[in-house]
């Protein structure tokens, strides 16, 4: 048997072939189309090819090749020599038939078979033996009967070759994609993280993961926001926050003095001042109602913004004597009265710092009218800084004009003039008022 294997020859089998979308059938070696019934038949090499098997072999035809066997073989005499018996010698003498074993296995398996340890036709498998065509870049995939090549994942087949797949180019990541050759790699932008698919993003909460921020963080889509408390400020970083100093803004925040303070800020008042229920500004604390004063009882405490004076009482200078608290006659009998104002009367008044000008402060004018007589008013004296006037606002009053600011604190004292003159009786004389102006430091 194992000469005999030696000696047999196959030819592949053929199959029939059917092009699409064409009419007509090829056949493969060893098969011709019939045209009547357009099938593939078998050639009979042994009728078609001249002397086809050589020496002592005989030509027996197969299913789309033929074998060319030993001519004196017993063992294929019936099967195969039965129809070329008229070209072999009779058999010898009747005699005793040599028990040979019958023979049960196929002589041949189909193209992609072949025979296993129990003489059954059993698939080859290519992929494993390496006997495939595909190509270098290809994967073959074993098939009964025969293998397919194809591309691994990330590839596709084009014209015989294994190309890779540009997966960016079709949107398999949602936001950032890498194509690398037979697959691809998808990542996220800053403020986002890649789901468990590989392909989607999520965005990030920074602000309970880490909370960058120095107060308040507001998380938006795809990162984050610093907020701050009221009264202060983010700084250039976008994160910290810095305290601001809202009085810097404004020089109208408070009316006296503002004082920053962490987030926020307050006003202060200058001593002899109350800080009103607005918060910003200043009332003058009159001592001389509260009796928080320390005049001594011959004293008059007068109130002024932010303090107090305590006044001395009036006392009238030679040749003057005193009418009442205020006011100082010169008598006319008296030859030192001559050329003196006729009565001295004593006032005081409290003015803020920088007051407006011009400004009307304090009005003047006669108590008696005489007959013939008209009137003339005039500052006297303490006016060196030419920041008063007065005007004449009728034929017997007058009216002082501020008409430069005055800087507290200060004391200012102005002899304010009314000049009487009669031209009936031919006289003139003179009344002053001693006016005292204490002007406070601030401007309220």
């Amino acid at each position: 048997m194992q000469g005999l294997k030696r000696i047999l020859t196959a030819f592949t089998l053929a199959v029939c072939l059917s092009s699409p979308g064409k009419a007509q059938q090829q056949c493969t070696n060893g098969f011709d189309l019939d045209r009547a019934s357009g099938q593939c038949l078998d050639i009979d090499e042994c009728r078609t090819i001249p002397e086809a098997c050589r020496g002592d072999m005989v030509c027996v035809n197969q299913n789309g090749g033929y074998l060319c066997v030993p001519r004196t073989n017993p063992v294929y005499r019936s099967p195969y020599l039965n129809p070329y018996s008229n070209i072999y010698p009779p058999p010898p003498a009747p005699g005793p038939i040599p028990n040979y074993p019958t023979v049960t296995r196929p002589l041949m398996c189909r193209f992609g078979y072949q025979l296993d340890e129990n003489n059954q036709c059993v698939d080859v498998d290519e992929c494993a033996s390496d006997s495939h065509q595909c190509n270098p870049t290809q994967i073959c995939i074993n098939t009964e009967g025969g293998y397919t090549c194809s591309c691994t994942e990330g590839y596709w087949l084009l014209e015989g070759q294994c190309l890779d797949i540009d997966e960016c180019r079709y949107g398999y990541c949602q936001q950032l994609c890498a194509n690398v050759p037979g697959s691809y790699s998808c990542t996220c932008n800053p403020g986002f993280t890649l789901n468990d698919d590989g392909r989607s993003c999520q965005d990030v909460n920074e602000c309970t993961s880490e909370n960058p921020c120095t107060q308040t963080c507001v998380n938006t889509y795809g990162s984050f926001l610093c907020r701050c408390e009221p009264g202060y400020e983010l700084e250039a970083d976008g994160v910290n926050c810095s305290d601001m100093d809202e009085c810097s803004f404004s020089e109208f925040l408070c009316q006296h003095e503002c004082v920053n303070a962490p987030g926020s800020y307050y006003c202060i008042c200058p001593s002899g001042y109350n800080l009103l229920d607005d918060s910003r500004s200043c009332q003058d604390i009159n001592e001389c109602e509260t009796r928080n004063f320390t005049c001594t009882s011959q004293q008059t405490c007068f109130n002024i913004p932010g303090e107090y004076k305590c006044l001395d009482p009036v006392r009238c200078e030679d040749p003057y004597i005193q009418i009442n608290e205020n006011r100082c006659m010169c008598p006319a009998e008296n030859a030192g009265c001559r050329d003196q104002p006729f009565t001295i009367l004593y006032r005081v008044m409290d003015m803020v710092s920088g007051r407006s000008v011009p400004s009307d402060i304090f009005q003047m004018q006669a108590t008696t009218r005489y007959p013939g007589a008209y009137y003339i008013f005039q500052i006297k004296s303490g006016n060196e800084g030419r920041e008063f006037y007065m005007r004449q606002t009728g034929p017997i009053s007058a009216t002082l004009v501020m008409t430069r600011p005055v800087k507290g604190p200060r004391t200012i004292q102005l002899d304010l003039e009314m000049i009487t003159v009669n031209t009936v009786i031919n006289f003139r004389g003179s009344s002053v008022i001693r006016l005292r102006i204490y002007v406070s430091q601030y401007s309220f």
